[in-house]
């Protein structure tokens, strides 16, 4: 398999990622638009030449849309291999490139968010600890930071402290997220729709800048639902989804 790096000069012609394979589609157009306003801050989006899912999105961590200290590291933002590309090595070719260009660019090592149990949206962290990664510092309810150092000596990243500060927030539902997945164009305004339609409190914060995102009280900022305060989910839900919680908060 040959691998593309999306650049400003193909990013409209190529397939992302995922399951989207039409430009005009909502979801696309707000990935890719994102994606455009972070390539020349050094974000690397490298993808087998397949209309698959099979890519690695990485990022200089000071650039990076989530809530860690990781100076002088290179932050994971998405490494996604599946279907019928999987158990060919793909994840390997593509982790390994990523190695290659952040320590040809003097990067201390890489990041990435990981669980301590398998979860979608998260890296799984058996695949990350048999490349060698290690966990550094956790979040509730079940976060984990995982880096590779290339300097044993070089100074562990870890969460910043607004990640377990949830004190402040308003009472009922509250949603974070950005534009950093395609789904959350979709379904996000679904589940306002449906919260608005039951006349359910609900406070959403659309994360437009890495500054925000940098200090936001969750780790997982493309899609955070918080209940009166504590994490229900980095899940991104579809409305029966939704409907489930609803029904179990007897809402």
């Amino acid at each position: 398999m040959e691998l593309v790096k999306l650049t400003h000069d193909n990013i409209e012609q190529e397939h992302i990622c995922c399951a989207i394979a039409n430009n005009r589609d909502i979801q696309v157009m707000s990935k890719k638009n994102w994606l455009k306003e972070r390539l020349d801050e050094g974000l690397v989006f490298l993808k087998g030449d397949v209309r698959g899912k099979c890519f690695i999105e990485y990022i200089p961590a000071e650039y990076a849309w989530v809530p860690i200290e990781a100076e002088g590291y290179m932050y994971i933002d998405c490494l996604w291999v599946s279907g019928k590309y999987k158990g060919h090595g793909y994840s390997n070719l593509l982790l390994d490139r990523c190695i290659e260009d952040s320590k040809k660019n003097g990067k201390k090592g890489l990041v990435i968010l990981s669980s301590n149990k398998k979860k979608g949206f998260l890296s799984d962290s058996k695949y990350m600890k048999y490349k060698g990664f290690e966990s550094v510092d956790t979040a509730e309810p079940y976060f984990e930071l995982m880096y590779l150092p290339f300097d044993e000596h070089a100074e562990k990243p870890h969460f910043r402290s607004a990640v377990h500060e949830h004190g402040n927030m308003p009472k009922g539902f509250v949603l974070y997220y950005t534009n950093q997945c395609p789904f959350t164009a979709k379904y996000v305004p679904l589940l306002q729709e449906m919260a608005k339609t039951r006349g359910i409190a609900t406070h959403v914060v659309h994360i437009q800048s890495r500054e925000e995102a940098q200090n936001a009280p969750t780790v997982f900022t493309t899609y955070s639902l918080f209940y009166d305060g504590k994490f229900l989910t980095h899940e991104i839900l579809s409305e029966n989804k939704f409907e489930k919680i609803l029904v179990d908060k007897g809402l």
